[in-house]
């Protein structure tokens, strides 16, 4: 069983820079996907970006270019740079780890608060 662990929430205001981590405890496989998902009140969760085991991104429309994603293969970390955000950003942000193949899993960590607001 792998845990996922978010850090690195917390208050800005509009235009500022925040920096999430996520660190996986267990073993991971190649060939999984990494994502930062977020979840506004009164809104649906929405993938926000994710990050292949080769790095391969992909980013929501409203994120794109004001947002990075990495990992690191081997520390089993991830993080989210996020850079000039707005109070539309606010929302708990979750890690991912899913593996589509043997041996498949879907795991989530527990969300850390980003809040956007002067």
């Amino acid at each position: 069983q792998v845990q996922l662990t978010e850090s690195g929430g917390g208050l800005v205001q509009p235009g500022g820079s925040l920096r999430l981590s996520c660190q996986a405890s267990g073993r991971t496989f190649s060939g999984d996907i990494w994502g930062w998902y977020r979840q506004a009140p009164g809104r649906q969760r929405e993938m926000v970006a994710t990050v292949t085991s080769g790095g391969t991104t992909d980013y929501a429309g409203s994120v794109e270019g004001r947002f990075s994603i990495s990992r690191h293969n081997g520390l089993n970390t991830m993080q989210l740079q996020m850079d000039s955000l707005k109070p539309e950003d606010t929302g708990v942000y979750y890690c991912r780890a899913r593996r589509r193949y043997i041996p498949q899993y879907d795991y989530w960590g527990q969300g850390t608060q980003v809040t956007v607001s002067s």
